[in-house]
């Protein structure tokens, strides 16, 4: 069973399971991708560590991930 997109995965489980998102976090100057921490860093981490809206990065992800199924 496919495990479903949640706004509480890390920065890590999020690539792995869809790596459409890859694309999308380079694209917001967030490079993730390799990064020691992205293995504890949920969107919200990410987002406020950004300077970047939560909640449109947040769609932005399930968009890209939605769009891999």
């Amino acid at each position: 069973m496919k495990r479903r997109f949640s706004d509480e995965m890390t920065m890590d489980e999020i690539m792995r399971m869809s790596p459409a998102v890859i694309r999308i976090l380079l694209q917001n100057g967030i490079l993730c991708v390799g990064c020691p921490i992205a293995s504890f860093h949920t969107i919200s981490d990410a987002a406020r560590e950004h300077e970047l809206d939560e909640e449109k990065l947040g769609c932005e992800l399930r968009t890209a991930v939605d769009g891999s199924d």
